[in-house]
């Protein structure tokens, strides 16, 4: 059992009053909130060695590389990469699938085919409608059932020699739909297709093994997870990096640079150009310190409690209808009450002190597929109590009063 007071006050933010009312932070598949060492980690980096990395040979120079590419090696150990060279910082898991859409543009030709699915955020729909409209490739969607579930089915029709990218996340942000990723990778490869997974809903709630699921790539970020804003990873093999040619150009992702021609570092440098987010990616390796501390399995089986708690609160509440009710499912609720607009219930609550999250989440397609504006959306984390679901489903059942 987790001494959930005691990592509450690892979090000085969650201490704090919004409205009046103690904050209930329920809006965590948004960002998460972070720990005191995390923050530590970036203020100390400030205070301390504050210096570019991998190009001085002074001795702040060479401390912050060596932090930098420590926090590297966190990643690479947590998320069971063999070498830390696959690793390459972005900003996050948009600009890590913008990163590999961007380069199969340049890599997919007219006939060939793509395939995400009804459930992506539009960051994965969009980087890769783009992909197509540069290359003559056409998209495909696996579609979904409504419970949120894939159609599997229909991913094996749609699966041929033409398939060259699937790409997926590994949850939903918006139904917490966990897909068989698994399988999903294991029959794209046996057409031939590489397969991107955009894990940032994931990585707060799973222990992700990247060679056990042999995905091609794998994005994270960090901000998800309890760590800063305005960094993440993508993971990927190495066939692939070297096949795909550099996002960015600019210092340190150069071997040689002549006005004829140009040639490119080696992984993982070919794609970080210019001075990366040192500070955040140093706070990264913290980040990933104060989960391993914690146990994945730990947090995943608080979140699950309160998600199972959550839901059969709520559902005694009239009129009140879950979007995303799928057999394996991470702690996100989705719900809407008869007659109510969303937008409304979320400004009600926030009266109340209750973070939550109002609208489509950057997925029109799922929203469309329901026939509904958006929805009310609450995330637990594993900082987060039955206390507060019960200050939730109260807020909701006022709301619902005052709306009527």
């Amino acid at each position: 059992m987790l001494d959930i007071a005691k990592i509450r006050a690892d979090f000085p933010i969650l201490n704090q009053t919004v409205n009046k009312k103690p904050l209930v932070y329920l809006d965590n598949a948004a960002t998460s909130q972070k720990p005191q060492v995390v923050i530590d980690a970036i203020t100390t980096y400030y205070e301390t060695i504050n210096a570019n990395i991998h190009r001085g040979v002074h001795t702040l120079s060479q401390l912050a590389t060596e932090a930098y590419e420590v926090s590297r090696q966190k990643i690479q150990a947590h998320f069971n990469v063999k070498n830390s060279c696959k690793i390459i910082f972005t900003r996050g898991t948009t600009e890590s699938i913008n990163l590999v859409a961007s380069g199969f543009s340049q890599l997919l030709k007219k006939g060939d085919e793509v395939i995400i699915s009804h459930l992506e955020h539009h960051s994965n729909i969009v980087p890769w409608q783009l992909a197509c409209e540069k290359s003559g490739a056409t998209l495909k969607v696996i579609p979904m059932n409504d419970k949120g579930e894939l159609l599997m089915e229909a991913f094996d029709t749609l699966l041929s020699n033409k398939t060259k990218v699937v790409a997926v996340n590994h949850i939903s942000n918006t139904l917490g739909t966990i897909n068989p990723i698994k399988e999903i990778i294991d029959k794209a490869h046996k057409v031939g297709a590489a397969v991107l997974i955009d894990g940032a809903q994931a990585a707060p709630h799973l222990k992700v093994d990247v060679q056990a699921l042999d995905c091609d790539f794998y994005c994270v970020s960090a901000h998800k997870m309890y760590g800063p804003t305005g960094i993440g990873f993508l993971y990927g093999k190495e066939k692939w990096l070297n096949k795909l040619p550099p996002y960015h150009g600019g210092g340190e992702m150069i071997k040689t640079v002549t006005f004829e021609k140009t040639t490119y570092a080696d992984l993982p440098h070919k794609f970080e150009a210019g001075t990366p987010n040192i500070a955040d990616g140093i706070a990264f390796g913290a980040c990933i310190d104060y989960i391993n501390t914690i146990g994945v399995a730990n947090m995943a089986q608080q979140e699950n409690d309160l998600l199972v708690y959550a839901t059969q609160k709520l559902l005694e509440i009239e009129g009140l209808k879950i979007y995303g009710t799928a057999t394996q499912k991470a702690s996100v609720i989705s719900f809407n009450i008869e007659g109510i607009h969303p937008f409304d219930i979320g400004s009600i609550v926030d009266k109340l002190g209750i973070a939550l999250r109002t609208g489509h989440h950057c997925t029109q397609p799922i929203m469309d597929f329901y026939g509904i504006p958006g929805t009310v959306r609450a995330s637990f984390a594993f900082y987060n109590t039955f206390a507060e679901v019960d200050s939730l489903v109260a807020a909701v059942k006022k709301a619902q009063m005052m709306l009527s």
